[in-house]
């Protein structure tokens, strides 16, 4: 089935936390972080929004180190009056869990969050939990919640918490509603650890996943890490922890294949494939032209492309651990490697059922 290039172009659409509506693909901002371009012209990000949002893909994923994407936002906000335009942004709070536990640091991150993005109320506000053995997260998480009662925050969320994490807060009865997770065509620890939690809890508190871009086909791994921007260097450990450049290669090739036989690129069939994951809500893509963000609507994966794939995949080596583990122990499969100045002191910090 080929795509047709003339055909209109329809969103997936999917609702989380109950009332939330947001498109399938979410336009994440990483690249304002820094590691990638380094003068952003606020004014024109703004506007490079505007196609996106025409197209469909209105919501747009950021966080309070993501450089100026918050001030991207609240650029778009105050400059445009089109009732039409409008858009849906997340953003995280990543506090260094350095003892400070008070209600007043957690709403001035709030307040700063929302003067940045020139809001009166954060869509999902996500948290980041670096050490599990010690409680600040708990104590921020019940700020948080207080905070949404107010009405600064609509929704409250989770990135990279593991799955045992997740169910303490889940059952905790904390309002999360949804766990930003790594997952991709070689990082597949969303369906197999602990699988039946993420499972049971796929219908009420979906997850939103971002997902690696799908290219880098080529004879020779890079070697010179440093020369990499910082998307560039997290993927390459990603495909390093996963077997190696020639594994990934055999994975690419058969994405290639399929991508040929229906007419897209390869990153739509690698991006199809997490969409059709039962628990996944969403994924979270670099920005780039609505026509090439929104390709993995314009087709389907049928058992014979699923079949190739999983086949191509059995050459792969499991990531170990759990989702963002590689945040709090090595291998660190991150943009900058070695974390470990923000993991002074912890302690093994495991949950058994």
């Amino acid at each position: 089935m080929e795509s047709n290039p003339t055909q209109p172009l329809r969103a997936e659409q999917c609702t989380i936390a109950g009332s939330l509506r947001i498109p399938r693909m979410i336009n994440g901002l990483w690249q304002l972080a820094g590691g990638h371009d380094t003068d952003i012209d606020i004014a024109m990000a703004a506007k490079a929004m505007i196609p996106l949002i025409d197209a469909g893909l209105w919501c747009f994923d950021m966080a309070d180190h993501y450089g100026d994407a918050e001030l991207v936002v609240g650029q778009f906000n105050a400059s445009t009056t089109d009732d039409s335009r409008k858009l849906t942004a997340f953003t995280k709070w990543c506090p260094p869990e350095d003892g400070e536990k008070s209600f007043e640091n957690a709403e001035a991150a709030v307040n700063r969050a929302l003067a940045r993005m020139g809001q009166n109320s954060i869509a999902l506000m996500q948290y980041h939990i670096w050490d599990y053995s010690d409680d600040t997260y708990l104590h921020n998480l019940d700020h948080l919640r207080r905070l949404q009662r107010q009405g600064k925050i609509q929704h409250i969320g989770l990135t990279n918490t593991d799955a045992a994490h997740l169910e303490q807060l889940l059952q905790s009865g904390l309002p999360i509603a949804t766990n930003q997770i790594p997952c991709s065509v070689i990082d597949r620890r969303v369906i197999q650890r602990k699988p039946r939690l993420g499972m049971r809890r796929a219908r009420s508190r979906p997850l939103g996943l971002w997902n690696p871009p799908r290219s880098g086909s080529g004879p020779k791994s890079p070697q010179d890490m440093d020369a990499l921007n910082w998307s560039l260097r997290k993927y390459l450990r990603f495909i390093r922890a996963a077997g190696g450049w020639a594994t990934f290669q055999r994975v690419l090739r058969c994405l290639a294949s399929v991508a040929q036989k229906h007419g897209v690129p390869i990153a739509a069939v690698a991006t199809r494939w997490v969409l059709d994951i039962p628990v996944v809500s969403a994924v979270i893509v670099a920005c780039g032209g609505p026509n090439s963000t929104w390709r993995p609507s314009l087709f389907a994966l049928d058992d014979a492309d699923r079949e190739a794939i999983a086949e191509a995949q059995r050459g792969l080596t499991d990531i170990p651990g759990d989702c963002g583990d590689e945040y709090r122990r090595a291998p660190y499969l991150t943009a900058t490697g070695d974390l470990s100045h923000h993991l002074k002191g912890i302690k093994a910090a495991e949950v058994v059922e």
